[in-house]
């Protein structure tokens, strides 16, 4: 493992993640210091991430506090916030040590791209490119690859229970967050549950209710 790689932590915010979760971690090196913090899952999500060689510690459930609890636990000067239902693609390792050769005061993300063969995967994909490209507004589940020194500088991770990332996103700014060049393979499970027009409309319901100052954990209830 390079040198650089050495300094980076992976913080895996997890919620009985059992079914995607051993896909997410066998994308991941060995050696790497990855930290899964559960959110009180009653499946064996804690014991998969155990048996990979991963540091489980316990929150109270809500992707914000658990992962500013993971990064608390984590030691690494770079930290890679990363969904338990997204795996890395070929050359992550690589696109991240260039990135983390660069400045310390940009942040990158991966190019989104959904386990699904249908045609409005593909749709959502360059509609989520244009979003994290033109608004500067990248998901959680493209991952998001910064310093610890960046992420103290615009007040760390907060403890929402949802649009945690968006709020990151937007004190980051979107001139100092940088596409890196490989593939965060998200899992498509909730658009084919419930529709890709209607999960999308709904996210972007979401989305407006929080520019609208609507308290996180209100919109968390119709996230779903």
């Amino acid at each position: 493992m390079s040198a650089n790689l050495c300094d980076l932590s992976i913080v895996v915010p997890a919620l009985d993640a059992a079914g995607v979760l051993p896909s997410a971690l066998e994308a991941l090196p060995a050696g790497m210091e990855i930290v899964v913090v559960d959110g009180g899952s009653t499946d064996a999500t804690a014991a998969i991430a155990e048996r990979a060689g991963a540091t489980v510690i316990r929150a109270p459930r809500g992707r914000g506090g658990q992962i500013a609890a993971g990064v608390a636990r984590a030691t690494g000067r770079w930290l890679l916030l990363l969904h338990a239902d997204t795996r890395l693609g070929p050359g992550w390792r690589e696109a991240a040590v260039r990135h983390m050769a660069g400045p310390a005061d940009r942040a990158g993300y991966f190019r989104l791209a959904f386990d699904s063969g249908a045609p409005e995967a593909r749709r959502m994909e360059r509609v989520v490119a244009w979003r994290a490209r033109v608004l500067g507004l990248p998901y959680g589940d493209q991952g998001l690859l910064i310093s610890r020194t960046l992420l103290a500088r615009v007040g760390g991770m907060r403890g929402m229970p949802l649009m945690e990332d968006v709020d990151l996103a937007r004190r980051i700014g979107r001139r100092r967050l940088v596409a890196l060049d490989a593939v965060a393979l998200t899992s498509a499970a909730r658009y084919e549950r419930d529709g890709w027009r209607l999960r999308s409309a709904r996210n972007l319901c979401c989305l407006a209710l929080y520019f609208t100052g609507t308290r996180p954990r209100w919109i968390a209830k119709l996230y779903g």
